[in-house]
């Protein structure tokens, strides 16, 4: 048996990739078909409908050709994501993009346990007249929803990458069923020009520069996930569209439905609130019932198969000595722990708009990063065996890339700064102006080095 040492990664050999299309694209329609997508698309719905759409084509697919190319690194190696950031960032300097990559997944697991456990505490209601959540009385519903959660949660995680796409494929079909019950229900209320013609009260409106960093920091999230799943598939086109559709569909599709629905409670209460973008919320106001909340658990299981799987490569990768099982196990937990940050906060929209803002700030130029260093500095070729190797090709400094890490850090300034000034917040907003400044330095100083190299061999 092989005995893995601190720097060892776990890469897929060819003849143990056997992802299909359709499970590949499964996985990403589902990983966006989700509470967290719904709420997402509530959320925009503050720009309008035309402004919410607008921002939305926009910032995802942008988003989703990142994910493309992560995919593509994933397919070419076999390695995870966290453990392809070694190239780029040092051995030893992947566990800071890791530490990243934990605490987005851990928290996206939150988000959508929370909104599970909400509707949970619905059904709980209906069933033993439990008060609901946000009544008096109501946490003791959100409380056993989040321990039923999390129990689900570690049987799916237990039976291995089979198991999730097993979950994938039961929730892509339990999504399709509900978002056409939900948009007959939606629709029958309010007609659709009534909803393109709604206007946001000055008071509620967002910026479109702020939607697309919202929406950017929503889509980049999965980017680091890419390769977690795409290095189980031998074929090119297979990891390099299938996420990128699958994505796509998926975030229009769900985020379209919170959009809509948000605005038609709007319209017939008379009262525009972010919080109703909460796909409980919702559900009940349409009068849905418990087969709704139901059907919202089950799909939240979809989206955290991902979260978590990929929560656990980058654990995985920081100590590889503990195994991709054990790591599973320790997300999920200390997933089920952050569950209940907002119960104490008092406001889940507040705890969710801040997580968005962390995941965009320090997301964006590590991708980008990555991104410059596999495609334009390396050729798209990485060793996979150096990745692992002390002192090798990817070793730099102590085993750390400090330029990486300095250009990282002036990107998470940088995007402070810009959030600043009105014209960025109003038409582009900062994630992606950060995303192209650090990948233009990075490429600029690589390809310095390397010449200067180059002449002081020859």
């Amino acid at each position: 048996m092989e005995i893995k040492d601190r720097y060892t990664v776990d890469i897929v050999p060819e003849e143990n990739r056997h992802m299909s299309y359709w499970d590949m694209f499964a996985t990403w329609v589902g990983a966006n078909a989700n509470n967290g997508t719904w709420f997402v698309g509530g959320i925009i719905a503050a720009c309008g409908f035309w402004g919410g759409i607008k921002a939305l084509i926009v910032a995802s697919s942008i988003s989703y050709i990142f994910l493309s190319l992560v995919g593509y690194m994933g397919y070419k190696t076999g390695a995870t994501t966290m453990a392809i950031s070694r190239a780029s960032f040092g051995i030893r300097g992947s566990i800071v993009p890791s530490m990243v990559n934990v605490t987005q997944f851990v928290g996206w697991t939150a988000v959508n346990t929370f909104i599970a456990a909400t509707s949970m505490s619905y059904i709980l209601h209906s069933l033993l007249g439990w008060p609901v959540y946000g009544q008096p009385g109501g946490n003791k519903g959100l409380v056993f929803g989040i321990l039923v959660m999390s129990i689900l949660h570690l049987i799916s995680i237990s039976s291995g990458q089979r198991s999730i796409q097993i979950i994938e494929r039961i929730g892509i079909i339990l999504v399709i069923i509900f978002v056409l019950w939900e948009s007959i229900v939606v629709f029958r209320d309010v007609s659709f020009s009534q909803i393109t013609n709604w206007k946001v009260p000055n008071m509620h409106k967002m910026p479109f520069g702020a939607a697309i960093d919202t929406l950017a920091a929503f889509n980049l999230a999965w980017v680091t996930a890419g390769a977690d799943f795409t290095r189980f598939t031998n074929k090119k086109h297979i990891a390099v569209t299938a996420p990128f559709i699958g994505a796509d569909l998926g975030v229009f599709w769900f985020a379209f439905i919170g959009l809509v629905a948000t605005i038609s409670i709007a319209i017939t209460s008379g009262v525009y609130d972010a919080n109703n973008s909460d796909p409980s919320t919702i559900a009940n106001r349409l009068g849905l019932g418990s087969i709704a909340m139901i059907v919202i658990v089950l799909t939240s299981m979809t989206a955290n198969a991902v979260n978590l799987q990929a929560a656990g490569s980058a654990v995985n990768n920081m100590f590889p000595k503990i195994s991709l099982k054990k790591s599973l196990w320790i997300v999920t937990i200390l997933a089920t722990v952050v569950t209940f940050v907002p119960v104490f906060v008092g406001s889940f929209l507040d705890t969710f708009t801040a997580f968005l803002d962390y995941v965009g700030m320090v997301l964006g130029p590590i991708i980008s990063i990555m991104c410059v260093d596999y495609f334009l500095i390396r050729d798209r070729n990485y060793q996979a065996k150096e990745l692992s190797r002390k002192g090798g090709q990817y070793w730099y400094q102590g085993g750390i890339h400090w330029l990486a890490f300095v250009l990282w850090v002036l990107g998470v300034v940088v995007y402070l700064l810009l959030q600043k000034i009105n014209w960025v917040e109003d038409y582009t907003g900062a994630t992606f102006i950060v995303m192209i400044l650090v990948g233009f330095v990075y490429y600029l100083v690589m390809k310095f080095n390397l010449n200067k190299e180059e002449k002081h061999v020859n």
